[in-house]
């Protein structure tokens, strides 16, 4: 199947997200930004700062947002950054705006809502911040797996620290550190975490932005929403 990839997911003729595994040294610069798409970053890792109108402070757990037309340049602290990148092409639908444009989002600030079964989320972007292309959020998903489910956006999905497993139809991949995955709306998956002794972090960006607790059962399962261990 080779769904899983560790350098990144391309954009795609039907898809307007993209995304990019980041890394700079101590002292590094990356410029931020494109005329057409909007940036979301999220830190995983290090520390730095994003200078556009004003310098806002990076560590792990925050991100960006850098709207289409925008310049920004992210630059590395003392301990280097690690991140990925994600873009939201024209092509992503919009949503109406809830709230005023915040730069900078992280998760110390965010609040935790509940997602099916026992998983939990945070986001960090949408249309609440001034994201109404895309959805950012991190994910927490449990020991074991849950039912076959989907959902009506189109998604991609990064892995900060394995393991875990990505169920397809009859097939299974490996998710370790760094790996990343593209779901298309209404396709029936699964995420297990494949270790007993903690939960499993996920990083989603997601078109059209929404919440990430909109998930749909299939019918053989939806009488009945479980963790299998």
């Amino acid at each position: 199947m080779g769904r899983v990839l560790h350098d990144g997911v391309p954009e795609s003729p039907d898809s307007p997200l993209a995304l990019v595994n980041v890394r700079l040294d101590a002292g590094e610069s990356l410029a931020v930004g494109d005329p057409d798409r909007d940036s979301l970053l999220y830190v995983f890792e290090g520390n730095g700062s994003l200078s556009s109108a004003e310098g806002h402070a990076l560590a792990a757990g925050s991100a960006a947002l850098v709207l289409a037309g925008e310049e920004a340049e992210l630059d590395a602290g003392a301990a280097g950054l690690g991140a990925v990148l994600v873009t939201a092409a024209p092509g992503a639908d919009r949503h109406a705006p809830l709230g005023p444009r915040e730069p900078i989002a992280r998760l110390d600030d965010s609040e935790t809502s509940a997602a099916s079964g026992a998983r939990s989320f945070q986001i960090l972007f949408g249309p609440h911040n001034g994201s109404t292309r895309a959805t950012l959020f991190v994910g927490f998903v449990p020991p074991g797996r849950a039912p076959w489910h989907y959902h009506q956006y189109d998604e991609i999905v990064w892995i900060p620290d394995g393991p875990g497993r990505l169920h397809l139809g009859d097939e299974v991949e490996d998710l370790e550190a760094g790996a990343a995955f593209r779901l298309r709306p209404r396709e029936v998956h699964i995420v297990e975490n494949a270790n007993p002794d903690r939960e499993l972090t996920i990083v989603g960006v997601f078109t059209p932005a929404g919440s990430p607790a909109a998930a749909y059962l299939e019918p053989d399962v939806a009488a009945e929403y479980r963790f299998e261990p």
